[in-house]
Order: C-alpha cells, then structure tokens, then sequence
C-alpha cells in the first residue's frame, strides 16, 4: 500500500468507566449489578463507551489509507518509545492530553474530542470527522501549534519526572509531610499536607482551588472581602507557581514559604519522611517518584515544551 508519507501515527486511547468496572467485576453482567445494587444505572456508562468506541473508529477510518498507524492504551505511555518523526493522535478527555503530552519530545499531538456533550475539550480542538484533514495538515507541514510548557523534577538519586499542569510532592497518605523548602536564598521546615506546582495550563485546576480556598479563609478571618486574582499565566508562560498546603507552624517547623513564583530561582525540596513519600504529576499517582528520606527534589520549567495541533 503507497502512503501519503512514511511518518507513522500513534493513537492513544484509554479504557472507558465501563471497561475498567469490567476488568474489575469479571464481565459486564457482574459490572451492572454491582452499580444497580448501588442504585446507580449502568446506561450512562455504556453510553459513554459506545460514543467512545465509535468515535475511535470514526477517526481511525480515517488514517487507514492516509499513514502507517499503531493503536496505544494510555497504560502503556510510560514504556512507550516514540519516533523523533511521529505524529501523535489523542483520543479521549482533556485529561490524556495532558498525560500524553509529557512522554512526547517536540513530536507534534493531535487532540480528538470524542464525544463533545460530555467532554468539556480545553486541550481538543477537534473532532473525529476533522482528523483526515488535519493529518494531512500536519504531514504536509502547514499546521499551527500551541506550545505548552511544562514542570520537571529532577531527584538528586537520578530520577526525572516531567509535570503538563502539576506536581504533587508530599505522602501518600494523610498523614503530614515533613521536609525542608528553599527557594530564593530562603529556607525552612516545614510540615504540611504537601506542596501543589503548577504550571500556566493547570493555573485554572488544582492551583486555582488552593487560591480560591485560601481567599476564602482569609476574607472569613478578616472578616473582609479579599480582592485581587492570580496573575494570568498562559499555556506558554515561562514560570510556575508553588503552594504548600495547610503548612503547620511549631518549634521545628515554619510557614513562611508557602506560596510563590519560580523563575530564575529553582524549588528544592528535601525529604525528611522515612517512607511513603512520593512525587506524581497531573494526578495519575501510579505514576510517581519515591521521596523519602535524603533525597533532594530540583523543580524548574522543563526545557522542552509540547506540541499542541490547533
């Protein structure tokens, strides 16, 4: 068969709630009776699957006769080797974008809203019937991108991990999280429920929530209202915001440093927790770095931004 170009594309997909409640129970009869015992219908689910699987089937209808195409399950992402010259295409919400983006390295990501009634699509400019255009947009070279810049941190033992909206760095459990902070020719102990970094993309996430909360408590305790708004970041900006969150002061632990800008100066973090201390981004906490005791966390922009087909 003759190609429009010997580039390959790679489709990620991921399993629907459907397919992970019948991985879990067994088979789909298992699945539905343990949501209707719940009092929850299984409709909703197989809709969505049914909307899911034709919607893959739409757009990689499409490719057949266009490009050499490998279909990929998001579980495998982190094992995955992409091709310097692969062109990427994401099936699925906003949220494996963004986990997809950080395993890429300059190679192009074509998002696909699947099924835009459920999706809200801020990272999916597309739908499936688009994409034939758009392959051949891309392949042909006349396509505009978004850049999106991203979190890295890099452990003192070795070990990277790149963030597309944040990072969390803390326990796995609720129990506090023990370290030391610097930033800026400053430092402290600290004791907290963790620290939140965010690049410009997840600003309107899990950042944005920490800010409104903070606003909130503080507008309760001063018992006026507290005016003025995160400064704007963009997909692109070249900074990151940090927060610690519920720092907790005592003797041996402070909460001076618990919100600011990284930039020129980078975050480091050192562990002081025996175990269970982790580092994950973007919340996929499969996904992560162990953080114990002794290791050093460096969080900066990562040199290298993604590739948003737009």
């Amino acid at each position: 068969m003759s190609y429009i170009s010997e580039r390959k594309v790679v489709v990620i997909t991921r399993k629907t709630r459907a397919d992970e409640l019948i991985r879990k129970y067994n088979n789909i009869a298992q699945a539905a009776f343990y949501l209707e015992r719940m009092g929850v219908s299984f409709d909703d689910y197989l809709d969505e699957a049914r909307a899911f699987k034709d919607a893959v089937s739409l757009a990689v209808g499409q490719l057949e006769n266009i490009v050499r195409f490998q279909m990929l399950d998001r579980e495998l992402l982190p094992n995955f080797i992409f091709g310097p010259d692969d062109v990427v295409v994401a099936i699925g919400p906003d949220g494996l974008v963004a986990n997809t983006l950080k395993y890429l390295n300059g190679q192009p990501l074509i998002a696909i809203n699947p099924d835009p009634n459920r999706y809200d699509g801020v990272l999916l400019p597309f739908i499936p019937k688009d994409l034939s255009l758009v392959i051949r947009d891309v392949l042909g070279g006349s396509s505009s991108y978004k850049e999106i810049s991203m979190a890295i941190a890099r452990l003192s033992d070795g070990q990277n991990l790149l963030a597309v909206n944040d990072f969390f760095v803390g326990r796995r459990t609720h129990v506090s999280a023990r370290y030391s902070i610097s930033i800026g020719g400053r430092e402290e102990n600290q004791s907290s429920s963790g620290i939140i970094v965010s690049t410009g993309l997840g600003s309107t996430g899990w950042l944005k929530s920490v800010v409104a909360g903070a606003r909130e408590v503080a507008s309760v305790l001063t018992g006026s209202a507290i005016t003025g708004n995160l400064e704007t970041l963009t997909w692109d900006s070249n900074c990151l915001y940090y927060s610690v969150r519920e720092p907790f002061p005592s003797n041996t632990t402070g909460t001076t440093i618990s919100f600011g800008k990284i930039a020129d100066d980078p975050l480091r973090v050192v562990s002081k927790m025996p175990e269970e201390g982790v580092i994950f981004s973007d919340g996929i906490e499969q996904d992560y770095l162990q953080f114990n005791s002794g290791i050093e966390a460096v969080i900066t922009l990562a040199p290298q931004k993604g590739l948003l087909v737009v």
